[in-house]
């Protein structure tokens, strides 16, 4: 959801309590759906707020998944399938409220530029350069010279017609932005399969399949829509086609997936490979629920054999029964499972991904191990990646040859070697998630690998180069003076999941990458160091936001916009020519990344634009009152100040915020204990928050708001979706004492993800309480659908549900609620994971605007002066518009 978590800093302030409590707990992390403790190692992290080796961003990886699948999912675990197809069929039926959205990030995004470079909080000076958001698909057009496409975790797809240098984003209108996989039939025509399939059980499921016939120059449509809704809320990892026997092919979260190419567009798609439901082959076990059942992770066609022979890795990346590489050979009718021979051994066969030489003549596998992944105790535990392998046959069984292991990887060049910059990871820590092998088509013996860094091998797997590592951190070569920092070009950013050849008549081929920071591409002929960087231009514009703000900058140049990002740190974006205290903020007109790691919430100045405070995760808060700036070269002062209360129980994106009428005088945060800072911007440690109120223990705040001092916060506990009986619940301190609200039966068992008060009711008796997830009707079901926005006038003695007549078309849509904001005129606008919505009246809502794309919106925060209301999407950036 990964990249840059950490860097190797020779001085490291000391931790909050907190965040060292889980850095000493070895990194153990709760596998979604196995129940099991999962360790990866110890690492070296016992003293700091942030994680100091490569790969060590395991943990937090996990913790991210859950902070998104547990808030849209609880408390069954699922959804329904049509739940998001109902959803988006209302909205198109509601009626609009005027304004157009303004995107505000379309400068390019450097978390490499030169003074930002605080060494406890930064991770500039690694290498990334540029970056953008997690680019999960490429396809590149085999007739077209220069056409590339880029599909976005939770973006869309870009196309490029220039080999990169800069993109068009060409599917903003279809209601799932989630890519799965992206790939151009014979035809001509591109396929985009939504649903991003990156960690087998994703954050957004997708809406089908969409075929757009003349993607040079066209865009995606909702008319575009392939089969029927068989492929609705599901994850799509491959689509592929097998032009000799004529079908396409989809390898999904629900099985495997087929349909004739010369079918028409509604003619549906036939489920051909499910194990656990008996489908395409009989007499195998499943061993896991419903959750984690058929999950296809990848099918490929074997060259030269006239269409017939299909390879697919049907397996749970944590274990299942069902877990085996399964083969057809009659196009996918019939299918038997395989029983390799040689290296790999079957019953440790997990997230597996494919790759045949251009003639059929070899198989390549990258496979992650289930064993390790749910291995309890970390000893030894470096890497969950069973191995790289190859069938000099091309036979499905093999015999197969093992040609990499982790360790030998670590050797090869990688910033990930064990004990080369503390006990650390090894390549393929995170396999169940970042995975992919490719070969290119000229040549059957030479490989390209992608785990967390890419590796190249040019004789068929016997030696192995990483040609792209994490970062320059720990190495020989690093320095944080630039003069004396001689690394060379062969950093991108980490986490790699999509690979593309380009074969255009005339030109070199070039091999094109896509992992958590965007793209890149160089030569398959390329021995020498380095990478184009294809996010220099700022135009793959697909930045994953957790949340925005914005402040006055003191010289009146206009507002700083500052958002935490998943695994990119905390951009800012100064205006241009803006200065503060003589320094120049934004010569080059760029964002830049103050902030290395994971930014989660954030807090900033509305009067001073360089006053913020950023969330890490967990709540380890860190501030800085001159932008992050760094004057030296080196980054050698400190700009950035831990003041992390240190809670116990916080969630990975903990709530934080200041009170709405006197900002400077309180702060209120929430984890397992509600804090209050009386200090705000003259804190200096985490011994400057308070403990307000006790959740109580197991539960951690999902939401905390302020104003006049009275505070409200809600919570959950347990707050998985999955194992665990799902628990929720509102405190306050309205009426002078702290107690908790008694919620009525009618209100929704899900998670409570916002909170806002009403500034016309000046004693905080009146609150808005915004629901995530579905309905009853999808989630829970069967059943009446409960509404997503809640209100109470009394101080949470009694609540109405406001969402409005669910047969009405001007009701609230039964979507995912993620944030909410009484704006200054007093209306009430709400954001989901399917577009932004303003109230009119109780009980009556309308679109906001209609040029917004339809990532998820997940936060929303005014402007300095109230005039404006900025959204941050998961996958589109930040965007703005006229206050309603």
């Amino acid at each position: 959801m990964r990249v840059y978590s950490a860097q190797r800093r020779p001085r490291r302030r000391a931790a909050s309590s907190g965040r060292a409590a889980l850095a000493a707990a070895a990194a153990a992390l709760l596998i979604a759906g196995t129940g099991s403790l999962t360790a990866y190692g110890t690492g070296s992290d016992t003293g700091s707020s942030r994680h100091d080796v490569a790969g060590e961003e395991s943990q937090e990886l996990m913790e991210s998944l859950d902070s998104f699948n547990e808030p849209r999912l609880s408390p069954s675990g699922q959804i329904a399938p049509g739940a998001y197809a109902d959803a988006w069929s209302h909205i198109q039926n509601m009626p609009v409220k005027a304004g157009s959205w303004n995107e505000v990030t379309t400068s390019p995004y450097n978390e490499d530029a030169l003074h930002y470079r605080d060494r406890s909080a930064s991770n500039s000076g690694g290498g990334a350069g540029h970056s953008a958001g997690r680019i999960a698909a490429l396809a590149t057009d085999p007739t077209h010279q220069g056409v590339v496409y880029a599909g976005a975790a939770g973006g869309g797809v870009f196309r490029s017609t220039d080999n990169g240098r800069t993109w068009t984003p060409i599917a903003d209108r279809l209601p799932a932005l989630s890519v799965g996989a992206l790939s151009v039939a014979p035809d001509g025509s591109l396929w985009l399969a939504t649903g991003e399939a990156t960690t087998a059980s994703d954050n957004y499921l997708g809406s089908g399949v969409y075929r757009l016939a003349a993607p040079v120059t066209g865009t995606f449509s909702q008319s575009d829509k392939v089969g029927g809704a068989e492929l609705d809320s599901a994850s799509i990892h491959t689509v592929t086609f097998d032009k000799a026997a004529g079908y396409v092919f989809a390898a999904s979260s629900h099985g495997v997936f087929r349909r004739p190419l010369s079918a028409g567009q509604s003619t549906a798609w036939t489920k051909v490979l499910a194990p656990c439901a008996g489908v395409g082959i009989s007499g195998v076990g499943c061993g896991v629920d419903s959750h984690y059942a058929d999950i296809a992770n990848d099918i490929a066609v074997q060259p030269g054999s006239d269409g017939t022979k299909l390879l697919a890795n049907v397996a749970w990346r944590s274990g299942a029964d069902y877990n085996g590489f399964y083969y057809s050979d009659d196009a996918g009718t019939t299918w038997k499972r395989a029983n390799p021979t040689g290296a790999i051994n079957p019953a440790e066969i997990g997230n597996a991904s494919f790759a045949y030489a251009a003639d059929g003549s070899k198989l390549y596998v990258s496979m992650e191990s289930p064993k390790l992944l749910t291995k309890s105790s970390g000893a030894g535990v470096y890497s969950v990646l069973a191995g790289v392998y190859v069938s000099q046959s091309g036979n499905a069984n093999g015999s197969f040859k093992q040609i990499a292991t982790s360790s030998s990887l670590s050797s090869s060049g990688s910033a990930m070697k064990v004990n080369e910059i503390g006990t650390g990871y090894q390549p393929g820590s995170q396999a169940w998630y970042d995975q992919v092998i490719a070969v290119d088509p000229s040549d059957p013996d030479h490989v390209y690998l992608g785990l967390e860094e890419m590796f190249e091998s040019r004789d068929g797997g016997a030696t192995w180069k990483a040609i792209g590592r994490y970062w320059d951190f720990g190495m020989p070569c690093f320095s944080y003076d630039p003069d004396a920092n001689s690394c060379d070009g062969d950093v991108m950013h980490s986490d790699q999941h999509a690979l593309a050849f380009s074969q255009w008549k005339g030109n070199t081929p070039e091999l094109f990458v896509g992992n958590d920071g965007g793209a890149y591409a160089r030569p398959t002929t390329q021995t020498t160091t380095g990478w184009r960087n294809l996010n220099e231009s700022g135009t793959l514009r697909n930045l994953q936001y957790y949340s925005v703000r914005a402040g006055r900058m003191t010289d009146g140049s206009g507002e700083a916009v500052w958002g935490g990002l998943q695994d990119n740190g905390v951009s800012l974006l100064a205006p241009t020519g803006a200065t503060y205290q003589g320094q120049q903020l934004n010569p080059n007109d760029e964002m830049v990344s103050p902030f290395g790691g994971d930014g989660g919430d954030q807090l900033v100045n509305p009067a001073n634009g360089c006053q913020t405070v950023g969330e890490y995760v967990d709540l380890a808060l860190q501030i800085t009152n001159n932008c992050g700036y760094t004057a030296s070269d080196n980054g050698s002062e400190d700009v950035i100040t831990d003041i992390a209360p240190g809670d116990p129980g916080a969630r990975f994106i903990a709530p934080f915020s200041a009170d709405e009428t006197d900002p400077n005088g309180l702060w209120v945060a929430g984890g397992q204990y509600v804090w209050g800072n009386s200090k705000t911007w003259k804190s200096t440690s985490g011994a400057d928050w308070t403990k307000l109120y006790d959740l109580g223990a197991g539960h951690s705040a999902s939401a905390v708001t302020s104003r006049n001092h009275v505070t409200w916060a809600a919570w959950c506990g347990p707050c998985g979706a999955v194992n665990e009986t799902f628990g929720r619940g509102v405190a306050t301190n309205y009426g002078g004492a702290w107690h908790q609200v008694s919620l009525p039966a009618a209100f929704p068992n899900r998670y409570i993800s916002s909170l806002t008060i009403d500034p016309s009711d000046t004693s905080g008796a009146t609150v808005y309480a915004v629901i995530n997830g579905f309905s009853r009707h999808w989630n829970e079901g069967p059943g009446a659908g409960y509404g997503h926005v809640w209100k109470t006038t009394d101080g949470g003695k009694t609540w109405t549900d406001v969402s409005g007549d669910r047969a009405a078309t001007d009701s609230f849509p039964d979507a995912p609620a993620n944030a909410a904001l009484v704006t200054k005129a007093g209306t009430l606008v709400v954001a989901t994971d399917l577009g932004v919505f303003v109230s009119t009246s109780e009980g009556h809502w309308a679109r906001l605007g209609t040029n917004l794309p339809t990532s998820p919106a997940v936060y929303l925060s005014p402007s300095p002066d109230g005039s404006q209301v900025y959204v941050a999407t998961h996958g589109r950036g930040i965007w703005k518009t006229a206050t309603p």
